[in-house]
């Protein structure tokens, strides 16, 4: 949480308590607030707080209260600006209640997945760990590749459509790709192997031969 933040919550929780006439106690634990909450003790019931922290706010609070169970909150923060703070009052009797101030937590921006140069978006691919058990993948260094089955046989280079079959060159729909680590290979490209592929499901059988295994596509 950021110093900003902080001093927010702290000049709010000034502001708020000087309304709640109240004393600062302890957080109670089973609300999972943050390090920098305040809690102060009011004995004004909360139907009397609630329009009187809401003018002491002004336009810092410019939404209304929101009710969820006997508690209700309300979004504080710059004029203009993001709610960065909260108030909330829980109800602990008839003439009783518990104010709490913190800071508005924000969700951590989801993390973006790298998509490995050359992908094609919205196409289906196969690892080659994900083809154990009917295509044998080897590593032959420099992005070169080769796939072998029972019955065929096939030399890849990433980021090539080209590619060298036992009865010599065939081109890919798409080229593979590798993420550094692992082979990515086109789904439609295991036809060069002589493999089919069937639907399963929400899952897909790749049959090489006498051979087959069931494995989810990766699309990007």
């Amino acid at each position: 949480m950021s110093a900003v933040t902080n001093r927010s919550v702290s000049a709010l929780a000034v502001e708020v308590s000087g309304v709640a006439k109240g004393r600062i106690v302890s957080c109670p634990a089973a609300l999972k607030l943050s390090v920098n909450a305040v809690c102060v003790y009011s004995q004004t019931a909360a139907g009397t707080l609630r329009p009187l922290v809401k003018g002491k706010l002004g336009a810092r609070a410019p939404g209304d209260w929101k009710t969820s169970g006997k508690s209700s909150v309300l979004l504080a923060g710059p004029v203009g600006g993001a709610a960065d703070s909260f108030v909330l009052l829980s109800p602990m009797s008839d003439k009783e209640t518990l104010v709490v101030v913190d800071a508005v937590k924000v969700a951590a921006p989801a993390a973006k997945v790298a998509v490995p140069a050359g992908i094609v978006r919205g196409q289906p691919y196969v690892l080659g760990s994900d083809l154990t058990g009917v295509v044998k993948v080897a590593s032959l260094g420099g992005g070169k590749y080769r796939l072998s089955t029972d019955d065929g046989l096939l030399t890849v280079t990433v980021g090539q459509k080209a590619a060298l079959a036992a009865g010599g060159a065939v081109e890919l729909p798409l080229a593979p790709v590798t993420d550094g680590k692992n082979l990515i290979f086109p789904l439609a490209g295991l036809r060069a192997l002589g493999c089919t592929v069937t639907p399963a499901g929400s899952n897909l059988t790749v049959a090489c031969g006498a051979d087959s295994v069931g494995l989810r596509p990766i699309v990007f």
